[in-house]
């Protein structure tokens, strides 16, 4: 949408209308200590193209996974996009500025959405699924706040290898719902079930944890989803859906929540979103999920139908009985990734999986051969793994993008303590031209 100024004329017609004569006795009412009484500090206006020039010299700044060769993961992954996701999310039905989450919204965008769910659940092995959230950090703090309810207690456990920038949002979350977060410690890089056992007591609504972990590891979430049903608690589980194309879906390991963050599925990394949530749960635990859910109906002449059919926000049902005020589906995003999901089908999904997970196997074995460098590889891993390097890790992402390589995520972003472990991550993208040139990248700046 074009902006288009209003004209002097257009602002006295206004003012007319609302019975003032000028600006200032609009807002008399303000007082004049806190009123700006300068122009607002901004460049001198411009043209359309100057403007795009001045954008373009901007952007042209950035140095994105389009130039470098990404091994960049963090929850945010560089997998490749089938052109026809594109070409169906930039359908003018589609495209649209406006959020379709009310009633009425059109049929094709209620079945859109119906889909979506029903590949989430498919991929998740799980009963149902909602409309999606705004990201994985959201979904995963909004199912702290639907095992608490559902429980009736209130502690919840964090597995410690849990992505930070997650954590923080369930941290935000529970500050506000006065809900206890506890962490349970790792052995390893992976969570410590006896810790578990001794942790999880008869006020713990739910444990959170996440499969592969932040750390690129696989968790032994068959052992810690029996200590958690035997405590009367939740399991929550987030999970890469690109993962389980090689790894058991949560609903087999018993999971009663599965969530997941849908930028691998056909959504590009766009500097950090728009991405998608993916939450799932079991059936009987629909009424307590937080957004909307679409359900397919007949009509009174037997014709099948999509509807809008539990919304269980504030705004539409009593506020003591709501689940959740949060207000999305990430509709444009989850078209995409259904138009991803449909395209790869079960065996393109394994596909990217196990190419994914087999370069970043010969990228470690690579980067353990180079002198200094080390992996922590102890633990089974998937397409991403710590590397403990001889500088500090930041050096190395520094010196890699001089070299067309971005090497990794340097961990002591999160904690300090973490200044020499570099976080990896290998898609199937990247090819073995470009890994055997990361180890020898290492060889020449770094190893001794």
């Amino acid at each position: 949408m074009r902006f288009t100024p209003h004209t002097d004329a257009d602002r006295k017609l206004m003012l007319e209308r609302i019975g003032v004569k000028t600006i200032d006795e609009l807002f008399a009412g303000i007082p004049a200590g806190i009123r700006l009484d300068r122009p607002l500090n901004l460049p001198e206006p411009l043209s359309e193209p100057e403007a795009v020039c001045v954008l373009n010299k901007l952007a042209a700044e950035n140095t994105g996974a389009n130039q470098l060769a990404c091994f960049a993961g963090a929850g945010a992954y560089d997998h490749y996009i089938p052109a026809i996701v594109d070409t169906i999310v930039s359908r003018p039905e589609f495209y649209t500025a406006y959020t379709p989450y009310q009633a009425e919204v059109s049929q094709g965008t209620l079945q859109a959405i119906y889909e979506f769910q029903s590949l989430v659940c498919r991929l998740y092995g799980t009963d149902v699924a909602n409309a999606s959230m705004y990201d994985c950090a959201t979904a995963l703090a909004e199912s702290a706040h639907m095992a608490r309810d559902i429980t009736r207690r209130n502690r919840v456990l964090v597995a410690a290898s849990v992505n930070p920038t997650h954590v923080e949002v369930v941290r935000t979350y529970a500050h506000g719902l006065n809900i206890p977060i506890e962490f349970v410690p790792l052995a390893g890089n992976t969570i410590d079930l006896d810790a578990l056992s001794r942790m999880c007591t008869a006020d713990v609504a739910a444990l959170i944890i996440q499969h592969p972990s932040f750390f690129g590891n696989t968790e032994p979430v068959r052992s810690a989803s029996e200590i958690v049903h035997k405590a009367g608690a939740l399991l929550v589980v987030s999970a890469d859906p690109i993962s389980l194309g090689a790894l058991e879906p949560p609903g087999t390991y018993d999971a009663d929540i599965a969530v997941g963050d849908g930028q691998p599925l056909g959504i590009p990394l766009s500097f950090g979103g728009p991405y998608l949530g993916l939450m799932s749960a079991k059936k009987k635990y629909i009424r307590n999920m937080p957004g909307r859910i679409i359900a397919r109906t007949v009509d009174t002449e037997g014709k099948p139908g999509f509807v809008l059919a539990l919304q269980t926000r504030e705004q539409h049902i009593r506020r003591e009985r709501a689940t959740s005020n949060i207000c999305t589906n990430q509709a444009l995003c989850a078209l995409a990734a259904s138009v991803y999901m449909a395209t790869m089908g079960r065996t393109g999904i394994t596909e990217v999986a196990n190419q994914s997970m087999a370069k970043a196997h010969y990228l470690a074995a690579g980067i353990a051969a180079v002198p200094g460098f080390s992996t922590e590889t102890s633990a089974p891993f998937f397409k991403e793994f710590v590397v403990r390097t001889p500088v500090p890790a930041a050096r190395v992402v520094e010196a890699g993008v001089k070299r067309g390589i971005l090497a990794g995520v340097a961990l002591d972003r999160f904690n300090p303590e973490w200044k020499d472990r570099l976080l990896v991550a290998v898609t199937e993208k990247r090819t073995k031209a470009e890994m055997d040139q990361y180890c020898e990248f290492l060889k020449q700046e770094f190893g001794s």
